[in-house]
C-alpha cells in the first residue's frame, strides 16, 4: 500500500487519531520553537556567527537526543504514559515561555541555554512516550503502517512549524522582541498539545504492569548493559551493521553540509540577521520537501530494486548533488542542493530502518534502535565539531565539498558491490529475522 493509503487506513481508528493529533501539535510547536531558537542563536544581527559557535550550539541541541533518549524508557515504563505526555507538554510550555522572557530581558547567557537544554531533554520523554503508546491505539496488524507514517508526518509538522516560526520572526524583526514572540508562541502550541493529550484516558496508553517494575537504579544499569548488548547484536548482523555504518557516515556528511549552509547564509550570501534567516529558511523548506519526496519514493523504489542498490543510487546522487549544486556556492543553487540531500537523507534512513527491523532479532530490537538513535545524533554533533575546524567563517570551502562528495561516492561504491554480491535482498516479507539471517 502507498504512504497515503497507509495513512488513511490508520486514521480510521479514533484512539490513534487522538494520539496522532497530540504528536502533530507538539512537533509543530517543536518546529516553531526551534525556528525561534535557531534564528536567535545562529542569525544574531549583532555579530557574524563563527563555526565554533555553531558547533557549540549544535552540541547543546543534540545532547538530549544522544544522552537522555536511551534512559527515557526507564521512567515511561513506570509512569502513566498519558500523564507523561501531559506533564511534558506543560513543562515545555513553561520552559518556552521562560526562554522567551529571558530573550526579551536580554539574559541570553547560561540561564537561556540551560532552559533550552532542559526543554529539549523533556522532549525526549514526550517522543519516547508517543512511541511506547502507539501499540495501545493501533491493532497489531496495522502497527507497521502506523510506524511508517507517524514519524514522517511528525517531521512534516515540525518543518511546517519551523516555517511558521520563520514567518513570525520575519514579521516581528530580528531583535529580541521578535524572537521572544516566536518562543512564547511555541509555548502556546506546547500547551495545546497537552490539551489534546487529555482526549485520551489516563490509563489508556499503559504501561500494563503485571508485576512490580524494577527500581530505577537497576533499570538504568540495565539500559547501559542493554546498549552494549544491542551494539554486539548489530555487529553480528551484516546488513544491519552496514546500514548503521552508512547512517553514521551520512549523518556526519549531512552535519558538515548543515554547518556550512548556516555559515554561508549568515556570513557570505547575506549580512546575517533577518536576511540570513530568510535565506536559510528557504533552504530548510527545500530540504523538507526533499525529505517528503524521499519518504514517498523509497517504498516504490525498493519494490523494484534491492534495498542495497537503492541506497547505492541515493548516495551516488548525494555526491553528484554536492558537486553540481553545492560547489558553485550560489544562493540560487543551494536550495536545490538542500532538496537533493533531503531526498538522500530520508531515502537512506527509511531503507536502513527497514533493514535493521528485518535483520535483528525482535528480542534485541529496542536496544538496537537505542544505539541507532545515539549514533544518529552523535555523528551529526561530531560533524559540527570537525567542520568548526575545517570550514572557514565564510562557509566557502571547495576542498570540504569535494571531500564530502568523495565520502558519498565511497559509500555508494561499497553498497553497489554488496548489492551485486546478493547482500540485503528485498525487504518485503517477514520482519522477524531468523538467527541465521546475516
Amino acid at each position: 500500500m502507498s504512504f497515503f493509503g497507509d495513512l488513511r487506513t490508520v486514521l480510521r481508528g479514533p484512539r490513534f487519531r487522538r494520539l496522532f493529533g497530540t504528536r502533530l501539535v507538539s512537533q509543530f510547536a517543536d518546529g516553531v520553537y526551534q525556528a525561534g531558537l535557531a534564528g536567535y542563536v545562529f542569525f544574531n544581527p549583532e555579530q557574524h556567527t563563527a563555526a565554533g559557535d555553531v558547533a557549540a550550539a549544535f552540541a547543546v541541541l543534540l545532547l538530549p537526543f544522544s544522552v537522555v533518549g536511551p534512559f527515557a524508557g526507564v521512567l515511561i515504563d513506570r509512569w502513566s504514559r498519558r500523564q507523561v505526555l501531559l506533564v511534558s507538554a506543560l513543562a515545555k510550555a513553561v520552559l518556552a515561555g521562560l526562554t522567551g522572557v529571558l530573550v526579551a530581558a536580554g539574559a541570553d547567557g547560561a540561564a537561556f541555554l540551560a532552559a533550552a537544554l532542559v526543554l529539549l531533554s523533556v522532549n525526549r520523554f514526550f517522543l519516547a512516550a508517543l512511541s511506547a503508546a502507539l501499540p495501545h491505539v493501533v491493532p497489531a496488524d496495522r502497527l507497521m503502517m502506523a510506524n511508517a507514517v507517524t514519524p514522517t508526518c511528525g517531521t512534516a509538522a515540525g518543518f511546517l512549524g519551523a516555517g511558521v516560526g520563520a514567518g513570525l520572526r520575519l514579521i516581528g524583526g530580528d531583535g529580541a522582541s521578535g524572537t521572544a514572540a516566536v518562543l512564547l508562541g511555541a509555548g502556546v502550541f506546547f500547551a495545546a498539545a497537552g490539551a489534546v493529550s487529555l482526549t485520551l484516558g489516563r490509563r489508556e496508553l499503559g504501561p500494563d504492569l503485571e508485576e512490580a517494575p524494577p527500581r530505577v537504579r537497576e533499570a538504568v544499569r540495565g539500559v547501559v548493559s542493554g546498549l552494549a548488548d544491542g551494539a554486539r547484536h548489530i555487529w553480528s548482523r551484516r546488513p544491519a551493521r552496514y546500514g548503521l555504518g552508512t547512517i553514521g557516515g551520512h549523518r556526519f556528511l549531512f552535519g558538515v553540509s548543515t554547518l556550512m549552509t548556516l555559515l554561508l547564509y549568515n556570513n557570505t550570501f547575506t549580512a546575517g540577521g533577518v536576511a540570513g534567516f530568510a535565506g536559510f529558511s528557504v533552504a530548510l523548506a527545500a530540504s523538507a520537501a526533499g525529505f517528503l519526496a524521499g519518504a514517498v519514493a523509497t517504498p516504490w523504489a525498493t519494490a523494484r530494486m534491492a534495498p542495497g542498490s537503492w541506497i547505492a543510487l541515493l548516495l551516488a546522487c548525494g555526491g553528484a548533488v554536492l558537486l553540481v549544486f553545492g560547489l558553485p556556492f550560489s544562493p540560487v543553487l543551494f536550495p536545490l542542493a538542500a532538496f537533493g540531500l533531503g531526498v538522500v537523507s530520508q531515502g537512506v534512513k527509511v531503507t536502513v530502518d527497514t533493514l535493521v527491523q528485518r535483520y535483528v532479532d525482535d528480542a534485541y530490537r529496542g536496544r538496537v534502535f537505542s544505539v541507532y538513535d545515539m549514533l544518529f545524533n552523535a555523528c551529526f554533533a561530531a560533524a559540527a565539531a570537525v567542520a568548526a575546524a575545517a570550514v572557514p567563517p565564510s562557509g566557502v570551502s571547495a576542498a570540504v565539498v569535494c571531500c564530502m562528495a568523495a565520502g558519498y561516492a565511497a559509500m555508494a561504491a561499497g553498497w553497489a558491490v554488496y548489492a551485486r554480491r546478493g547482500g540485503a535482498p528485498g525487504v518485503a516479507g517477514p520482519v522477524n529475522a531468523s538467527p541465521g539471517s546475516r
